[in-house]
């Protein structure tokens, strides 16, 4: 056998151990698992970090790995029992100071407190490094049931309440020359996922948004991390609405769901944090593979695999992790 062919040959096997490596194992997109394997952990110290939406999920958990690396945070949400049992629980993780974890309950989609929500965490931490846009909700309906109002309201929560009050924080990072917005998103904000179109739209807006923003900051030393969940346990999903205002959609999570766990969602994302990684993936298989087929070969993945593969049953059944 030739020298090259031998070469080709193992190359072509080196790439088909990865590719079930890959399959088997990968729960991140390839860079973010670089990161998170390969670099140290970065201690948070002396930086103020803001999570919307951190009385439960992702922001909870996030605050939990957050606080462990000594971040001072301030926690927002609706639910202010909930906020007070989270602030609790970061202290006892880490030991820091009551002051060091500060509470701003309000609703995001009232713009009118934003202003006064930013000045809060200003005047008792002087400073804001990290704001964390985890705020909102999600939907699922067929997209020809869907009331206007249902997608006004996504609109509002998941996007206008977003980009307000990231506007206010811009005007602090932009006096010290310096800041970091991440962006919860959804593996919704790069794949139409059916069945959820006023949460999809709303994630691709956010998108659009943080995207345009990033270009505008190139110069500003500003920076601007998209975090794409798949399907993690978290009070999201049980608050799901319908196509109708006020319908909650009947679902609860149960244990035995194929779902990626919360605390190591937020691990991962707390790895995209701290080396401001542009945007990362975080999703169990398959759901990985399938994020990989629609972005890189979209028109095999949309004229091919999409039609033989899906139907509403099995769409529903992915996303809920059953």
């Amino acid at each position: 056998m030739e020298f090259g062919s031998l070469i080709c040959i193992i190359i072509l096997i080196v790439l088909v151990v990865a590719f079930i490596l890959f399959v088997t194992f990968a729960d991140a997109d390839i860079s973010l698992l670089f990161n998170h394997y390969t670099r140290k952990p970065q201690d948070f110290k002396n930086k103020v970090i803001w999570i919307t939406g951190a009385s439960s999920g992702i922001g909870e958990y996030l605050a939990y790995s957050l606080t462990k690396r000594h971040a001072k945070l301030a926690l927002s949400g609706v639910n202010v029992e909930r906020l007070n049992a989270v602030r609790e629980r970061c202290i006892d993780f880490s030991g820091c100071a009551e002051e060091d974890i500060l509470l701003v309950p309000f609703e995001i989609d009232n713009f009118d407190i934003h202003d006064e929500c930013v000045k809060k965490v200003l005047d008792h931490f002087h400073q804001i490094d990290i704001l964390v846009n985890n705020a909102g909700i999600s939907q699922r309906a067929d997209f020809s049931d869907i009331d206007i109002n249902v997608d006004q309201k996504l609109f509002n929560v998941n996007v206008f309440g977003t980009i307000n009050l990231t506007r206010k924080v811009l005007k602090h990072f932009l006096e010290r020359k310096k800041g970091h917005f991440v962006v919860s998103s959804s593996i919704a904000g790069k794949l139409g996922v059916p069945y959820s179109s006023a949460y999809t739209g709303s994630k691709h807006a956010l998108h659009g948004y943080f995207e345009c923003l990033r270009s505008e900051m190139v110069e500003e030393n500003i920076n601007v991390t998209l975090v794409c969940p798949g399907p993690v346990f978290s009070a999201l999903t049980d608050r799901c609405v319908t196509g109708k205002l006020g319908e909650k959609y009947d679902h609860t999570q149960q244990a035995t769901d194929k779902k990626m766990k919360t605390e190591r969602c937020c691990e991962l994302m707390t790895t995209a944090i701290a080396h401001k990684l542009d945007e990362c993936w975080i999703c169990i298989q398959p759901i990985l593979l399938i994020f990989y087929l629609a972005q890189y070969i979209p028109t095999i993945f949309r004229t091919v695999l999409l039609k033989l593969l899906f139907n509403k049953q099995r769409v529903m059944k992915l996303r809920q992790g059953r």
